[in-house]
């Protein structure tokens, strides 16, 4: 590019998604014919449910689903969502308070575009899901770091989120089950930051998309069933992609009070206008359905949450904490850096370099937690086949070894 060609100061300070970016590669290995195990992206490997598909497929041939829609979404799908809403949240909201968007990401970047100005901080309980950070700054907004480890569970503390608020604090993200870390955090302390967040005129983001994937005695708690109060200032994220294993069908939406939730319409007005009515018609047979196939998948992802918290644990260098949420396992690999490993005998000084070895050596991708801000962590997505899952864990501890 000549030197005029500048790009925006906006985009120069984001960071390009890091999961995408190994999953792409992986892919792209994979191309190549090189034989990759992929433990990177948050893709469920099980189909759509065939009721989900039929319903497309009818949507289809429908001329209707030919036009535009209202831009916040389908009237009936955003009924379904209200009414879902009541049923596994526990609390009643108006249809009129849903939008439709395209994915659970545009949501989330849609929020903080309508709820921040230059300057406002939003506190992000860390180890984080990567794009949080950097749809607050494409806002014009500051994250704010928390950190919690292992120690606690991966689970927020309150006197840490208190020492992080400020007077320009502006928001909250909430994020239960955890992604990356699997966990899932106690009603107490769901409530806690519910409550403190009520006190000091603090917006609660609350992503629930992995709501129904919860293993052992683990809960979602809700938190605008916990703390009624503060629905005024929550706004809950939500889709498809991992509860219906619909990634690639791009319906997400967002919960939020009458007027965030009109803002939110205005803006995707002049972004995207509607989503896919098709994919719309197929979400809406998701949602208004029952949890069966849900239920039937996080059976299975419980089978490979054990087997891949056994392997990870059962290499030389390797911690991992059981995950109650989500299908995540994020490993401490402290132990393996500044070591000669692999068949190469390459050493590491971060999680990040690591990940790249393990990747171009070993042929196993996963996600660095440098991406999560956690350096010294990997995350592994188990939401692969029980072969592949066996094949990459093996690798994983021959290159250890080796």
């Amino acid at each position: 590019m000549a030197q005029w060609q500048t790009l925006s100061d906006r985009i120069n300070q984001v960071a390009p998604s890091a999961t995408l970016a190994v999953d792409s590669k992986a892919k792209a290995m994979k191309a190549a014919g090189v034989d990759v195990v992929g433990f990177g992206a948050g893709e469920p490997n099980f189909s759509t449910p065939d009721y989900v598909v039929d319903a497309a497929a009818e949507a289809v041939r429908d001329p209707k689903n030919y036009r535009y829609t209202p831009t916040p979404g389908l009237p009936e799908l955003r009924e379904a969502i209200a009414a879902k809403t009541l049923r596994d949240s526990g609390y009643e909201v108006d249809p009129a308070q849903v939008v439709v968007t395209n994915g659970g990401k545009q949501a989330v970047y849609s929020i903080f575009q309508v709820l921040l100005n230059e300057g406002d901080e939003v506190i992000i309980p860390t180890p984080y899901w990567t794009s949080y950070p950097e749809a607050v700054k494409l806002a014009g907004g500051v994250p704010v770091e928390v950190f919690v480890g292992a120690d606690r569970g991966f689970e927020p503390d309150m006197d840490a989120l208190e020492a992080a608020r400020t007077e320009r604090t502006k928001a909250i993200i909430v994020t239960s089950p955890n992604n990356p870390t699997g966990a899932v955090w106690s009603p107490e302390t769901i409530r806690r930051i519910g409550e403190w967040a009520v006190e000091h005129h603090i917006w609660i983001i609350s992503d629930e998309i992995y709501e129904h994937l919860n293993y052992d005695d683990a809960r979602t708690t809700y938190i605008g069933a916990a703390v009624p109060e503060c629905r005024d200032q929550l706004v809950v994220l939500n889709g498809v992609a991992k509860t219906y294993a619909m990634p690639g069908w791009r319906v997400g939406w967002m919960v939020a009070p009458l007027e965030v939730a009109k803002a939110a319409a205005k803006l995707q007005g002049h972004m995207t206008s509607n989503v896919a009515n098709v994919s719309q018609r197929a979400a809406l047979a998701a949602v208004a359905g029952t949890l069966d196939a849900v239920y039937a998948m996080r059976e299975s992802f419980d089978v490979r949450r054990k087997a891949i918290v056994a392997a990870l644990n059962d290499i030389p260098g390797v911690v991992c904490p059981t995950p109650t949420g989500a299908f995540y396992a994020f490993a401490s690999i402290y132990g393996l850096l500044g070591k000669a490993l692999g068949p190469n005998g390459t050493v590491s000084a971060t999680s990040a370099e690591f990940a790249a070895a393990l990747l171009d050596e070993a042929h196993v991708a996963a996600v660095p937690g440098e991406a999560f801000g956690a350096p010294g962590y990997l995350r592994f997505s188990y939401a692969l086949a029980d072969d592949q899952l066996a094949e990459g864990m093996r690798r994983f501890k021959a290159y250890v070894e080796a």
